[in-house]
């Protein structure tokens, strides 16, 4: 089946020592019953947006080709497989890149996507051992200063797969030995700790500004009481100390506030001086602001909603998580110029 509808043909075949021989279909590489690469390119791009039921309406309203929904799901999880294994750049590519140094910009942002699990062992009914969760989607992202190209990748598994699809980005948008990488994300530790891991001295670590100013303005009542102008001047003054490479004047205004209990029982003073002063190094506005590099991370905020949740958290989805970390692949790939498919 091609983008203009089903295509039929006359085919000779042969029997070479008892086995039949379909020498136009091997030279033409072309299958019985299979989809062209055109179609499968156009099915993908509708079920990268929509559901896989969608995707199937949309095929026959905008080209008049009908094919089943679960074709469509079975040709976009294949793809989205191959997309997965060809996703990580091999760290010998950065050693490879020459040119000037690149300035770059990178954030990272986890999203929770409702997954079901089955226990495969038990025979039978696997219906009866379903259950439901929920896991982190990481998505990274990568560009570089002051253009509008822009690399995602989103991962289903551990840290340092995310971080090592992150050094995957960047090396696509041009890292080399002389180029920097600017890295921005709220407080999730496994961020830094990533960004340290894979971006090593080329990377800097900045803690999302507006994040921490959240975090400020929840202990504002603890620290000056309950007027509101007087809250909003503290705020304001804490801010300007952060902005100015002043994290220790803050935490000495949190001091006599703080009660000193860990989890849940810390107030919410407690629980800005731990987010402070957990984070050495990760407060270097003024230097950000110098360089015009951003201080917030929403450009991966954004892009978490048009990447990840528009179609992985559809009202009544849920994933298996090999099927989710797979077909999340196929969403930061629907620009054509970004995608490869595999025939």
């Amino acid at each position: 089946m091609i983008t203009y509808g089903k295509v039929s043909l006359c085919e000779r075949c042969l029997t070479v020592a008892g086995h039949r021989v379909r020498p136009f279909s091997e030279n033409a590489h072309i299958h019985c019953r299979d989809y062209s690469l055109p179609l499968q390119r156009r099915l993908v791009d509708f079920a990268a947006d929509s559901s896989f039921e969608t995707a199937s309406q949309k095929m026959e309203e905008h080209y008049g080709v009908v094919v089943s929904s679960s074709s469509v799901r079975a040709i976009t999880l294949s793809h989205a497989r191959c997309m997965n294994e060809q996703s990580t750049a091999s760290l010998q590519n950065r050693q490879e890149c020459v040119g000037e140094g690149r300035q770059l910009i990178g954030e990272m942002d986890g999203s929770m996507i409702p997954v079901v699990l089955f226990d495969e062992e038990t025979e039978g009914d696997k219906r009866k051992t379903r259950n439901v969760d929920w896991q982190e989607a990481k998505l990274c992202l990568v560009y570089e200063q002051g253009s509008r190209d822009k690399r995602h990748r989103v991962v289903m598994g551990e840290p340092d797969k995310a971080g090592d699809q992150w050094l995957s980005c960047a090396i696509e948008q041009g890292l080399n030995r002389q180029s920097s990488i600017h890295c921005v994300s709220d407080g999730a530790k496994w961020i830094a700790s990533q960004s340290d891991r894979v971006f090593a001295s080329q990377g800097h670590f900045l803690m999302d500004y507006y994040h921490l100013c959240e975090c400020i303005a929840e202990a504002a009542r603890e620290c000056v009481g309950k007027d509101e102008k007087a809250c909003k001047d503290w705020i304001e003054e804490q801010k300007a100390r952060m902005k100015t490479d002043s994290p220790g004047q803050v935490l000495a205004e949190l001091e006599p506030y703080r009660n000193g209990k860990p989890g849940k029982e810390a107030n919410k003073s407690e629980e800005c001086h731990r987010y402070i002063r957990n984070r050495p190094g990760q407060f270097g506005y003024k230097e950000a602001e110098a360089a015009n590099l951003p201080i917030g991370s929403g450009e991966i905020e954004s892009s978490n909603r048009s990447v990840v949740q528009t179609r992985l958290k559809l009202s009544g989805a849920w994933w298996k998580p090999e099927g989710c970390g797979s077909f999340a692949t196929t969403k930061p790939y629907s620009p054509p110029t970004h995608r490869n498919f595999v025939s």
